[in-house]
């Protein structure tokens, strides 16, 4: 009997021996070709993630006078961390609403999303994008198939959700300069939205169980480094909370032959930023924040100036010190940001602090916020 893990590593294995072939029957790009050898040895590589890019309707206007009134265009409201997200090996985004139809776009509590969500995107240097979110199923199993077949024409490639069960059993895999890349995701909830009933494997949902079945599937058929998105967490606050916390701990505990299953973690969900912090060697992003917002409100309809502040996150790993071993992160960096409703764009906050003292009020309260659990003890620093 074949078990769900050495399915998963199976398929892998498939992709990373045949390339382009074998993506094209699962709907993704193909896989970059092999990297010649450097004459010094194996170079690190450096990978950036963002967080939420809800799409609500503030957003969608600025998109839609930002094309001029024909279409939408997201690219402008992403410039000014382009260059952060463009220069690293892999950049990681969250897209957590589904593509609508072409019609009329919507927002909360039901999103349909413009398509060209995912050209911004692949414009601003993203590479891949977790899509499993409490939205993923907001219009069933076609608001997937849109939103992944858009992500596919543009070039961003995408984990988290999926058109069908060998899509969901495929690993997505990037080429980070010398190293292969997992990027794994699932979300906590779906909003009480239930999964089709002929397709449970759409979405995938946070199980302990599966997502270390899954890494060690990933790392048994090649993959360097993996790297776990999940959408979890409480909306608005900023502490982790008990689900967080554990669930953290024990993925980070999970090992294969003395080498951690997971390399990395990213959260997103709750809207806010949360604390970074290193757990059993680990790094975890509790949350990122929303790269995007359009003037987050609470449940009483107050409006909260966190929900515009959020963080890049910036890993460099280094490569093993020994045949087999652990792709290691050499620097741990997040870049404070924030979303300015008013001009419609992503601030780096570090880069506009001579607008005045306000930007460097939001820009110290988000440091705050992250080194909260100690992780500057742990060598996490404030980049640019």
């Amino acid at each position: 009997m074949i078990t769900r893990s050495r399915q998963v590593a199976l398929v892998l294995t498939v992709v990373l021996a045949a390339g382009a072939a074998c993506q094209a029957r699962d709907h993704r790009p193909p896989e970059p070709g092999p990297l010649a050898p450097s004459a010094t040895g194996p170079r690190g590589f450096t990978l950036v993630a963002s967080g939420d890019v809800p799409a609500h309707e503030a957003i969608i206007e600025r998109a839609r006078y930002d094309a001029g009134g024909a279409g939408y265009d997201f690219r402008p409201m992403l410039s000014g961390v382009r260059s952060v997200v463009d220069s690293a090996d892999v950049a990681l985004c969250h897209m957590g609403t589904v593509y609508g139809t072409g019609g009329d776009p919507t927002g909360h509590p039901l999103f349909a999303s413009p398509s060209e969500v995912a050209r911004g995107l692949a414009a601003t240097g993203y590479d891949s994008c977790s899509t499993a979110s409490g939205h993923s199923l907001d219009d069933g199993a076609e608001g997937i198939r849109r939103t992944l077949d858009a992500l596919d024409r543009a070039g961003v490639r995408h984990a988290g959700s999926a058109r069908t069960e060998r899509e969901a059993r495929t690993a997505t895999v990037l080429r980070a300069g010398p190293a292969r890349v997992a990027h794994l995701a699932y979300t906590d909830a779906a909003d009480g939205l239930p999964l089709p009933p002929d397709e449970p494997w759409a979405v995938g949902l946070a199980d302990e169980a599966r997502i270390v079945d899954d890494a060690r599937a990933a790392r048994e058929a090649g993959a360097d480094v993996v790297v776990v998105s999940l959408h979890w967490g409480t909306e608005g606050q900023e502490a982790p909370d008990e689900r967080q916390i554990a669930l953290a701990r024990s993925l980070t505990a999970s090992t294969t032959g003395g080498r951690p299953d997971v390399d990395l973690i990213l959260g997103t969900h709750a809207h806010v930023p949360q604390a970074y912090e290193k757990v059993n060697g680990t790094w975890v992003v509790y949350g990122l924040g929303d790269q995007i917002a359009g003037g987050t409100a609470d449940h009483e309809g107050v409006r909260d100036p966190r929900g515009g502040q959020s963080t890049l996150g910036r890993f460099t790993f280094a490569p093993p010190k020994r045949p087999g071993g652990r792709w290691e992160v050499a620097r741990a960096e997040f870049v404070p940001q924030f979303f300015d409703v008013d001009a419609g764009r992503v601030v780096d906050l570090n880069r506009a602090l001579a607008r005045g003292a306000e930007v460097r009020s939001v820009r110290d309260r988000i440091r705050n916020v992250v080194l909260s659990r100690g992780a500057a003890q742990d060598g996490l620093v404030m980049g640019e």
